[in-house]
């Protein structure tokens, strides 16, 4: 968005007529300065909704129908309840702001078709890409000691949570301090969305992947971002595009990323089965995760006070290790065993999931998100996310034999339920809706199965005729690549949402004019970010509870094009 944009939308924001009571009107006279309860849902309200700058943007933002001394009461009641009860009734507390949530409406983008172009970009555009976005991995590297990555918090939230997914997740999350923050962001959203500081807050964008175009944006290091800026740079070593000295460097940064996933993140955790083992967290404890000095200071006001270990980062780091030759005794666990306690069956495991935000698809087989720790810790509750359950598989694929998967029926069994799982997804079509995913985009889905696939057509074909004996694996090929093909590259793309597509296509058999669509628009969009980047910010993965909060960066967005670009020029180079 321009300037001018933004100008605009800050005039109207700020000259707006109020109609009705603000945010301010109703939570300063309970949360500004209490003298009593808890203590974190106060400092919560100053520091994130409180602030001078938000103040400013929403000081007209008025609801009329707060006007009505009954809504207004029972509004402040419930945050009464919220700040005071020792065990509060969070499904009564919520539900005058669920009330307020249905008041209004978000959508998913939703792009045009775009005209295809016909002719395939030069192939040294394509290889004078890889080899910028190689330079600026390891430049990044070579500044900060690490490949950044950034969170920021989009307020108007996440169009999937509604009245009720907010209830729901009240319910099932487990840190009083992560519902305080979830309940207040979420009456935040509605001041927001219906009023003119919308236009601010969520402005409208090209494509599908949203760009992190926030002022405030949060630095910080996880394992499992490492275990991806692995797997770029063995793609960008693997191209034979880089100089012998960033040949070098991209060894020398891969060593140190898998060294940080296996040992600087390495946390002890009990399984179901009473063992114990070694999992990877996704933010280490402080100074790893590298947080800049504001968010470190705040991190706990904001509900991550503690952070638990989760099935994905384990996934990914262990994924990232064994591509890149680790002989870490870590690796030999049977990680497999730790998972299959984490894998929802109908029973005893069913309660697995206790925020069941997208439970519009059958969990029955998958694996759930977060790992309790040691102490029995689990804040966020628990979900389950598909586009998780294809790094566990891809993960075990890599490991096979070392796990000993075909060898123990059980392991093998716990397999063959989460391609079930996956297969229903697909068939179903509940893939493609955003609701149906927790933290990753339909289109990053499709990426993941193509990489996840590429794992899987490694093996041997008697293995591959031992895990999925029923062809699954091609059923979902066939769906996902003709939603690529149908879909995100029939639509106006920008640069991350074409870096998905170029790793499905490329992975899942695309014939080489698919490609063209994804690959025209990456190198149009080469150089977007100035001489900071190659490419902007877009999201990567996101959260939607406390609220939407979005993560990626120019690192992330360059990792993703290199890869897609030269699994790309791989495969139509073969095709001729």
């Amino acid at each position: 968005m321009s300037l001018q944009y933004f100008a605009g939308a800050a005039y109207r924001t700020l000259t707006a007529r109020k109609d009705g009571p603000s945010l301010y009107d109703v939570c300063d006279p309970v949360l500004r300065r209490p003298r009593s309860g808890d203590a974190h849902i106060a400092k919560f309200y100053r520091t994130a909704l409180g602030n001078p700058a938000l103040r400013a943007l929403l000081h007209r933002a008025g609801l009329p129908e707060l006007n009505e001394p009954a809504r207004l009461t029972a509004l402040r009641e419930a945050l009464i309840r919220a700040r005071d009860d020792a065990s509060p009734d969070w499904d009564a507390i919520g539900r005058p702001v669920a009330d307020l949530i249905d008041s209004f409406a978000l959508t998913h983008p939703q792009p045009p078709r775009a005209d295809r172009p016909a002719a395939m970009p030069a192939a040294n555009a394509i290889d004078r890409i890889i080899r910028a976005c190689g330079a600026h991995l390891l430049g990044s590297f070579a500044t900060n000691g690490f490949i950044p990555t950034f969170a920021a918090f989009n307020l108007i939230g996440d169009p999937d949570l509604k009245g009720r997914e907010f209830l729901t997740a009240l319910a099932g999350l487990n840190s009083r301090g992560y519902k305080n923050s979830t309940l207040l962001f979420n009456l935040a959203r509605v001041f927001i969305a219906r009023s003119q500081a919308s236009a601010i807050v969520n402005p409208p964008w090209r494509g599908i992947a949203e760009p992190m175009w926030a002022p405030v944006q949060i630095r910080h290091r996880s394992a499992y971002y490492d275990a991806f800026f692995t797997e770029a740079l063995l793609a960008f070593i693997e191209s034979g595009l880089a100089s012998p000295n960033q040949a070098s460097s991209a060894r020398g940064a891969i060593a140190a990323m898998v060294d940080f996933c296996l040992k600087t993140s390495r946390e002890t955790v009990r399984g179901a089965d009473g063992a114990t083992y070694d999992v990877v967290t996704a933010l280490a404890p402080l100074p790893h995760p590298r947080f800049s000095r504001f968010f470190a200071h705040i991190k706990q006001d904001l509900g991550f006070g503690v952070y638990v270990p989760d099935c994905d980062t384990t996934a990914c780091a262990f994924s990232a290790a064994t591509q890149a030759g680790s002989d870490d005794p870590m690796l030999s666990q049977p990680l497999v065993d730790f998972y299959a306690g984490y894998q929802v069956r109908a029973g005893s495991n069913e309660p697995r999931v206790t925020v069941p935000i997208n439970d519009g698809i059958d969990y029955e087989g998958g694996i759930a998100t977060w790992i309790d720790s040691i102490k029995g810790e689990r804040p966020f509750g628990n979900d389950l996310d598909p586009t998780l359950n294809l790094d566990v598989l891809e993960v075990s694929f890599r490991n096979l034999a070392r796990w000993r998967i075909l060898e123990t029926p059980r392991r093998l069994q716990m397999i063959r339920q989460i391609i079930a799982f996956q297969q229903r997804l697909v068939v179903s079509g509940a893939f493609t809706d955003p609701r149906s995913h927790i933290y990753y985009l339909p289109e990053l889905y499709c990426a993941y199965f193509g990489r996840c696939y590429a794992a899987f057509m490694m093996l041997p074909a008697a293995a591959r005729r031992m895990i999925d004996p029923g062809g699954a694996f091609e059923i979902i090929r066939i769906h996902v690549l003709a939603y690529v093909q149908d879909e995100l590259i029939a639509c106006e793309m920008n640069a991350f949402d074409a870096a998905l597509a170029l790793i499905a296509l490329g992975h899942l058999g695309a014939e080489r004019a698919a490609f063209v669509p994804a690959l025209h628009c990456v190198v149009a969009c080469f150089g977007e970010e100035g001489k900071r980047a190659p490419y902007r910010a877009y999201e990567w993965n996101k959260m939607k509870t406390p609220t939407r909060i979005l993560v990626g960066g120019p690192e992330v967005t360059s990792a993703f094009v290199l890869m897609g670009l030269t699994l790309a020029r791989r495969v139509t180079t073969a095709q001729g």
